[in-house]
């Protein structure tokens, strides 16, 4: 808990650096806390199980979930098999998010229904570093899984520096046609429309019970202009927490801003972990 309060993280890259591009191990080091990324990393370049739990306990953090992406062209790989032993070790603290690349996994039902098995509680698509349209129908067998499932999907709705990104496909409006056609789906808009999207993404969450913003890599202390046009009472109900580290300087602090950012403790509740547990179908251990 943090400050007597519940804290789910929904969004971190514990990835080994040796399967991941220049680009990815420069933005943790320039965006990052550098004692940190030393503390939970070994010599090899892969997170420890022991030091990344102890470090999110330090934080506050009840309920943490670790991505797995296929991204050759923009970042590398963060394998889903990099991500068991971090599971395996606190399994009620950390947590699988899938990834599918539908110009690596086929068929994609099979390849998401296979990270399911190994525990993951939600899918993540990131269109921008996989260069694909969320409504691209080449998806639909891996929304149907997520939809069967109860799972929520989570997508990258942002626009992204990373060399091979494709900042096109971050458009939220690409999401209408997945919400009209999987009526049960839950959507995280991952980093909330970074960018030129904050309106779209702010309308999408307030006009449809099913769509989430998701704050990674969003700075606290822009969020209110990016969403100046909205009702800010209402939109931070819609808000889920989540920081995208390591490039971020610490979970509590940004969780702590967040939370003071809200209109009362009851909206900064759902907003730190409420919103999350409901989403992903998470019970923190408190």
């Amino acid at each position: 808990m943090l400050d007597g309060m519940p804290l789910v993280d929904v969004h971190l890259h514990a990835a080994r650096l040796p399967t991941l591009k220049p680009a990815w191990r420069q933005w943790a080091h320039d965006f990052g806390d550098r004692e940190v990324l030393d503390r939970v990393y070994d010599a090899s370049g892969t997170v420890d199980p022991a030091r990344f739990d102890a470090y999110l306990a330090d934080e506050g953090v009840d309920v943490a979930l670790v991505l797995a992406e296929y991204s050759p062209k923009a970042t590398g790989y963060q394998p889903v098999e990099d991500m068991l032993p971090l599971t395996a070790y606190h399994p009620a603290r950390i947590k699988l998010i899938a990834n599918i690349n539908p110009h690596l996994h086929y068929p994609i039902d099979e390849e998401l229904q296979r990270q399911l098995d190994l525990g993951a509680v939600a899918c993540k698509l990131h269109p921008v570093h996989a260069g694909v349209a969320a409504n691209d129908r080449a998806l639909y067998p891996a929304y149907e899984v997520c939809q069967a499932a109860g799972i929520p999907l989570v997508v990258h709705c942002g626009t992204s520096t990373f060399p091979g990104s494709s900042n096109r496909f971050a458009d939220p409006v690409l999401l209408d046609d997945v919400l009209r056609d999987f009526r049960r789906l839950n959507v995280a808009l991952a980093h909330g429309g970074r960018g030129w999207w904050y309106d779209a993404a702010a309308f999408m969450a307030l006009s449809n019970e099913r769509v989430w913003i998701e704050l990674s890599g969003l700075p606290p202390s822009r969020l209110r202009d990016y969403y100046a046009k909205h009702n800010w009472n209402r939109l931070t109900r819609r808000m889920i927490f989540g920081t995208d580290w390591p490039g971020v300087p610490g979970i509590a602090r940004n969780a702590r801003a967040i939370a003071a950012l809200c209109p009362d403790e009851e909206t900064a509740a759902l907003v730190l972990a409420g919103n999350a547990a409901r989403v992903y179908n998470l019970k923190p251990e408190t």
